[in-house]
């Protein structure tokens, strides 16, 4: 048959994803706004089984099968501003295109507890993602915004602000947007991005 159904488990041979989680290595920064795509990978491992330890590609990452699709789950370990530098190079050396890089992280335009789920798009003023455009030429890859809420007053440094931990009040919505970012993720894998769009998108 021309075009028999592939019976090779997706854990055998080369990923067809990159997942990757934005956020800061230290561990001073690990409860921080600016590690929401950190945090969001934990919670993928914790579902799905499996580890982001081994280090390469300037990463932690960890080698999963979610959803039926074999994955390569990043944390960028370049700090934030770098990330980048890890993505294109686990690109490049799996030949994975920017259509099939899901990359998860904070944005302070939504509040604590939404996400908002891109097809591609310009960085929105997040140096991550502007990193991540630079080095792969190509701001065509999907993307999952995780809530951590505007800055509590104008003045406020954003910097400091995107650096500070959630409260404890924010606790509850930070785990549901963790948890919808986590299904939306399942539903990209799979093609259906429309799908996630007008399920999750605030």
């Amino acid at each position: 048959m021309l075009f028999q159904r592939k019976t090779q488990s997706p854990s055998v041979g080369a990923p067809e994803f990159l997942v990757v989680g934005l956020g800061n290595p230290d561990k001073k920064y690990a409860f921080t706004r600016h590690n929401s795509g950190f945090l969001c990978v934990d919670m993928l491992a914790e579902k799905h089984g499996f580890t982001v330890k081994k280090l390469k590609f300037k990463s932690l990452l960890g080698d999963a099968e979610i959803g039926g699709h074999r994955c390569l789950v990043m944390k960028p370990q370049t700090y934030m501003n770098l990330s980048g530098e890890a993505v294109r190079d686990a690109a490049q050396f799996y030949k994975i295109p920017p259509e099939r890089i899901v990359v998860l992280f904070d944005d302070i335009s939504l509040d604590v507890g939404k996400i908002r789920i891109r097809r591609k798009g310009t960085d929105g003023g997040h140096n991550g993602i502007k990193n991540i455009i630079y080095h792969l030429n190509s701001d065509m890859f999907p993307r999952i915004k995780i809530g951590v809420g505007k800055k509590s007053h104008p003045d406020y440094d954003l910097a400091d602000w995107v650096l500070s931990e959630f409260k404890k009040d924010e606790e509850a919505p930070l785990k549901t947007a963790l948890e919808h970012a986590c299904a939306a993720l399942e539903l990209l894998l799979d093609g259906k991005i429309d799908e996630a769009m007008n399920k999750y998108n605030s």
